[in-house]
């Protein structure tokens, strides 16, 4: 297992340009985005077209493709990747014509581990729709539940990432949650 600080070193070295610095840090990190990819197609339908590794190959395109990032340290670089992991499944459930606002869709709650369905994408389209909606609102309480949800992030990580303290991860955490939870009970009851 790779040291926190001898990832965040090959960051930063990335980020200064060295892309031999890429080469040595993607054996380093492919082991915990592939569990992180692991968690969120457990979430989705068992003949879901993307699999892991696939959801990991897009998520390094992006990030090679995306233009030079000031990564600040491994926290920082597992979030980004959980954010794009994200929007690659968003953007997927929604290309395939999944309605926009989960209209019709069946009553479903909000926890820290969505339970596998027939029609997953269809949730993460509604948790996303709400989850932009949050960020309108309050970006930070947002950014926990990306970090926490998405990320699988601990409160002390997602703390370090944010640089707030563990007290506030977890407040927003909860408020998060129940703001989620009427916002998205809130779309599936007015059939838009």
């Amino acid at each position: 297992m790779p040291s926190s600080h001898e990832i965040t070193e090959l960051l930063q070295a990335w980020s200064g340009g060295d892309t031999q610095a890429l080469d040595r840090l993607t054996p380093l990190v492919y082991n915990e985005l592939h569990r992180s990819a692991q968690r969120y197609m457990a979430r989705e339908r068992p003949d879901h077209t993307l699999q892991a590794t696939a959801l990991i190959d897009e998520v390094y395109l992006r990030l090679v493709d995306g233009g030079r990032v000031t990564w600040q340290d491994r926290n920082h670089f597992f979030a980004v990747c959980a954010r794009l992991m994200r929007r690659i499944l968003t953007d997927f459930a929604r290309s395939r014509h999944y309605k926009k606002r989960g209209a019709g869709a069946r009553q479903i709650t909000f926890d820290e581990s969505l339970h596998v369905t027939p029609e997953p994408a269809e949730e993460l389209v509604v948790l996303d729709d709400a989850l932009r909606g949050l960020a309108e609102v309050d970006k930070r309480k947002a950014e926990v539940v990306e970090l926490r949800f998405f990320g699988g992030l601990s409160v002390k990580e997602a703390a370090a990432v944010l640089r707030v303290s563990d007290e506030t991860v977890k407040r927003d955490w909860r408020l998060a949650k129940l703001w989620l939870l009427r916002e998205m009970s809130a779309e599936q009851g007015d059939g838009c």
